[in-house]
C-alpha cells in the first residue's frame, strides 16, 4: 500500500483499487499545476460576461481540506503569525467587500517585503444591524502596527462609499488582530476549526485566496506503510479507520496522528522542502 502523509493525517491506499504510484514524492504545490493556455475574449464574449448573473460560491470539502493544509504548511514555515479580522462600517455587497479587501491587500504587498497571507471570507451572525454581513479573516505573517493600519482600514472604507451610521463612529473591532505562536499546531488548529471547516455559508464573491508563495507550499508526501508504523510504536495514533472490499481485503486505512513534539519532526523533510520554496523565491 501507498501513504499520503500530511500533517495530523495519513492515508494509506490500494494501488489496485486507486490507481498507480504517484510519480512525485510531494504533492500540493501551485508549481505542479500546468499551465492554462489564454483563449482570446471576442467582443461577443465581453457582452455576454456582463449581463451574466453571479454564481454564488461556497466553500466546498475540498476546499476546506486544502485551505486546512495551506494554513498548517504556512505555520512551519514562519515562528509567528497574526490573525486579522476585517469588518465594514456599514451593509456592504459581497462584490464592494472583496474589492475593498483586495485593495487593502495590495497596499500591504507594497509596504512589506515578504508578505504572506491566506484568507476566508465568512458571514456575520452576532450583529443584528449587518445581519449576514460579509467579513474577512486572514492569517499572515506580518507585524501589524494596529493604529496605522486600523485607521488606513477605515479610511479606505469612507473613500469607497462605505459610510458609517453615525459620523465620528471608528469601532476598533473593524481592524482585529490577534498573534499567533505557530509553533503551537493545536492552537492554528483550533482557528481553522473554527473559521473554516464550520463556514457554510455561500457568497457573490471570491471565497478564499492566498498569496502565491503560499499556494506554492506542497502539502502532502508519499511514502510506504513503514513511515505510519513509526506512529503506531509511539502510540501517536488518535484514530485508525479501516475499509476493506467485498472479499474482506483492506483497500484503504486512515490514520488521525496527534501532533507533538515527538511526531512532528517526522515531517521534516516536508518542512525542508518548503523552506527550500520560500528560501529561493527571495533569491530570486
Amino acid at each position: 500500500m501507498i501513504v499520503k502523509n500530511t500533517y495530523g493525517s495519513s492515508v494509506a491506499f490500494s494501488t489496485k483499487q486507486y490507481g498507480r504510484i504517484p510519480k512525485h514524492e510531494f504533492t500540493g504545490s501551485a508549481l505542479q499545476r500546468q499551465k492554462p493556455v489564454k483563449k482570446k475574449d471576442t467582443k461577443a464574449k465581453k457582452k455576454e460576461s456582463k449581463g451574466k448573473v453571479t454564481k454564488e460560491r461556497t466553500l466546498s470539502p475540498r476546499s476546506k481540506r486544502k485551505i486546512r493544509k495551506k494554513i498548517t504548511c504556512f505555520a512551519r514555515c514562519y515562528k509567528r503569525l497574526s490573525f486579522v479580522t476585517l469588518t465594514f462600517l456599514n451593509k456592504v455587497s459581497d462584490e464592494q467587500a472583496i474589492n475593498l479587501l483586495r485593495k487593502f491587500v495590495d497596499n500591504a504587498k507594497k509596504r512589506s517585503d515578504d508578505f504572506q497571507y491566506v484568507w476566508v471570507a465568512e458571514r456575520q451572525t452576532k450583529n443584528d444591524v449587518f445581519e449576514g454581513n460579509v467579513h474577512f479573516h486572514m492569517i499572515t505573517n506580518k507585524y501589524w502596527k494596529i493604529d496605522k493600519w486600523w485607521n488606513y482600514w477605515i479610511d479606505l472604507q469612507e473613500k469607497n462609499g462605505i459610510k458609517a451610521r453615525d459620523k465620528d463612529y471608528r469601532p476598533s473591532s473593524a481592524f482585529d488582530v490577534r498573534q499567533l505562536n505557530s509553533k503551537n499546531i493545536r492552537s492554528i488548529a483550533s482557528y481553522v476549526t473554527k473559521y473554516v471547516t464550520k463556514n457554510d455559508s455561500s457568497f457573490k464573491c471570491q471565497v478564499w485566496n492566498c498569496s502565491k508563495r503560499i499556494s506554492e507550499l506542497y502539502t502532502d508526501f508519499y511514502t510506504t506503510t513503514e513511515f505510519t508504523d513509526q506512529f503506531k510504536k509511539m502510540g501517536a495514533v488518535l484514530k485508525e479507520i479501516e475499509i476493506k472490499d467485498q472479499n474482506k481485503h483492506p483497500f484503504l486505512n486512515i490514520k488521525m496522528i496527534n501532533l507533538n513534539r515527538q511526531t512532528l519532526p517526522m515531517y521534516k523533510r516536508l518542512d525542508d522542502k518548503n523552506q527550500k520554496i520560500l528560501s529561493d523565491s527571495i533569491l530570486k
